[in-house]
């Protein structure tokens, strides 16, 4: 049985609005009505002299969409499952289906990462090079299930992986965790060091080869279970030094680990490299791998966190490589109002600064947050309480739908002028979608102009909104 923070109104969808070529189909969210249609809006025509607050270009398209979605972590499919059979069919239909959130384009861990169930890879056994221990069983428990369920709802889901860290027998510590925290980890040494900047995966050769071949069993693992991996990164944020798995790499570490193995290695299955995660605001990390012999094998750079503030100037230096938000910033489990207008925000800078996809984190949680291996509380789309078989979808669910429900894949940003509290963006059928935010608490009325017609729309205090031209 769902419980929602919103009250959910009937929703004019962008497949089935009823609206003539001279009016705007309207969905809104406030705290009190999620994803509600509002009546179409009479649009008139527009005249040279006519003054709007925002005007779409509607003749200036900007970069590719590629999609939406989220991290398949283990976590989100225990929290799931743990519903009864129809109301977990429902949540998953509401994520990948084209009536719910489309989610189209998503991620997945390679081993553990900081919402597993605990800590686990796919090959523990010290020295074994030639990988004949490798195992994925471990998922055949939950992320493979997670993503069997979605792509059930959505044959053509895209999916890219990475490891949050390699095999513990891989790095210098023998550990896969960088930093300790006492029995949540149990590695000791000193609590607050850092090994940012340096490489904790062995730097030699028959390692690395060995890490490569790690990555190929791995795709080779899932091909067979029917599930096709796009894309790797070959480590999830590796400046980030973490009491839950994690391993840093120099820049210079991952280009030798690319240029010399596991870009042939991928390149042979087909398979591209994303290089990243870019979690620092350092562009000159990018540059060491983009300009040597790796960066012949990378297809898109990720960017979260303090990444946002390197965005702009790779943007600038690699026009053409496709960019990604690969991570939406996480929250403290609160799932506020006022964080989703923070996130936002933070789309708004990334879409404005190219990039062509947007992950977001936590699908499902636990309704208490921090019930997780390494208590870290964190905001999800969906929080589950197991004992009662009740769940809610929170603020986010709600904002991602705003985007990713309208905006299809193919689609294109458009360029805008005016206010900057605006995305838009022309989907491959022709239909215009503007997306906006009213975070103040009083009422705004915006208009807006694109394609020749113009209209105009009261926004409440605290709502988001979408238009469909």
């Amino acid at each position: 049985m769902k419980k929602a923070f919103f009250i959910i109104g009937t929703a004019c969808l962008a497949a089935s609005c009823t609206q003539t070529p001279q009016q705007a189909g309207w969905v809104s969210t406030t705290a009190d009505a999620g994803f509600a249609g509002q009546p179409a809006i009479n649009t008139v025509a527009a005249t040279a002299d006519a003054k709007a607050d925002v005007t779409v270009l509607t003749e200036r398209t900007l970069q590719e969409i590629d999609g939406f979605g989220g991290c398949f972590n283990e976590l989100g499919w225990t929290t799931i499952s743990s519903l009864n059979e129809a109301d977990r069919d429902a949540v998953i239909r509401d994520l990948f289906g084209p009536e719910g959130m489309n989610f189209t384009y998503c991620r997945m861990p390679v081993g553990a990462n900081d919402f597993a169930r605990d800590w686990y890879s796919y090959n523990e056994t010290d020295g074994d090079f030639e990988m004949k221990n490798f195992s994925i069983d471990n998922d055949r428990e939950t992320l493979i299930p997670f993503i069997r369920a979605a792509q059930k709802v959505n044959p053509s889901l895209r999916i890219w992986a990475s490891p949050w860290s390699p095999p513990t027998w891989m790095k210098y510590g023998k550990h896969y965790a960088c930093r300790a925290a006492g029995e949540l980890n149990n590695l000791h040494g000193d609590p607050n060091a850092t090994q940012e900047g340096t490489n904790m995966f062995i730097q030699k050769a028959e390692y690395m080869k060995a890490y490569a071949l790690y990555f190929k069993k791995f795709i080779e693992a899932y091909r067979h279970e029917g599930i096709r991996i796009e894309m790797v990164a070959p480590q999830n944020e590796f400046n980030s030094c973490q009491i839950f798995p994690s391993c840093t790499w120099t820049a210079e570490g991952l280009s030798a680990f690319i240029g010399d193995y596991l870009g042939p290695e991928m390149e042979a299955l087909g398979v591209r490299i994303l290089f990243g995660t870019m979690e620092r605001p350092n562009h000159l990390l990018a540059d060491t791998v983009m300009q040597r012999k790796s960066g012949a094998y990378i297809a898109g750079i990720g960017f979260q966190w303090a990444g946002k503030e390197a965005i702009a100037k790779i943007h600038e230096t690699y026009p053409d490589v496709r960019l990604m938000q690969s991570e939406s910033e996480c929250g403290n489990g609160q799932n506020s109002w006022e964080y989703c207008f923070y996130i936002w925000e933070l789309m708004k800078h990334y879409f404005n600064h190219g990039i062509s996809s947007y992950m977001y984190w936590n699908i499902s949680l636990h309704a208490d947050a921090a019930d997780n291996r390494w208590k870290w509380p964190q905001n999800s789309l969906i929080s589950v309480d197991s004992r009662l078989k009740t769940y809610r979808y929170n603020p986010e669910y709600y904002l991602m739908k705003h985007l990713s429900h309208f905006v299809k894949p193919g689609a294109r940003r458009l360029a805008t002028e005016g206010d900057e509290n605006v995305l838009a963006f022309v989907n491959p059928d022709g239909s215009t979608i503007v997306i906006t935010a009213n975070a103040t608490p009083n009422p705004r009325t915006l208009t807006v102009k694109a394609g020749g017609r113009m209209f105009s729309a009261t926004l409440a205090p605290q709502s988001l909104h979408t238009f469909t031209l």
